[in-house]
C-alpha cells in the first residue's frame, strides 16, 4: 500500500503528534513529534557539514542544519496573525523571515530536539 492509499484511508491527515510554541510576539509555531530514522540520519550530516563541500563556512552549515529541521519538523507558524501551513509556504516564510523570527525559530526548535530527540545534537 503506498503513501496516497494510506492518507485516502485516513482522510488526508498528519496523525504525528505535534507540539505548540508560543513565541515573542504572540506568534505560534506547530512543531512534528516523529522524524523517521534516516531522516535523522540526513540531519546528523547536515549538521556535522558532511554533507557541505570543504570550503562551507561551520555557520553555513549551522544555518542549513537550522532549515532542515524547520523544513521537516514544522507544520504550522501563525506570525502576526496569518497561518502558514502548507509545506511550501512555511519554507518561504521561514526564509523570508527577521533576524528575531528566525532566533525565535531556532530557540523552539533547540527546545523540540531536547525534548523529543534527545540523541539529536540541536543546532
Amino acid at each position: 500500500m503506498g503513501r496516497r492509499s494510506r492518507r485516502r484511508q485516513g482522510g488526508g491527515v498528519d496523525t504525528a503528534p505535534t507540539s505548540v510554541y508560543q513565541l515573542p510576539g504572540g506568534d505560534q509555531l506547530t512543531l512534528r513529534g516523529v522524524m523517521s530514522a534516516s531522516t535523522r540520519e540526513e540531519y546528523r550530516r547536515a549538521a556535522s557539514g558532511e554533507s557541505a563541500s570543504a570550503a562551507a563556512a561551520r555557520e553555513d552549515a549551522w544555518h542549513r542544519a537550522v532549515e532542515f529541521l524547520f523544513e521537516r519538523l514544522a507544520t504550522g507558524w501563525t506570525v502576526a496573525g496569518v497561518e502558514y501551513s502548507e509545506q511550501r509556504e512555511l519554507l518561504l516564510r521561514f526564509r523570508a523571515a527577521s533576524s528575531d523570527e528566525r532566533n525565535a525559530v531556532r530557540v523552539a526548535l533547540r527546545e523540540h530536539l531536547h525534548e523529543t530527540f534527545p540523541e539529536l545534537e540541536a543546532p
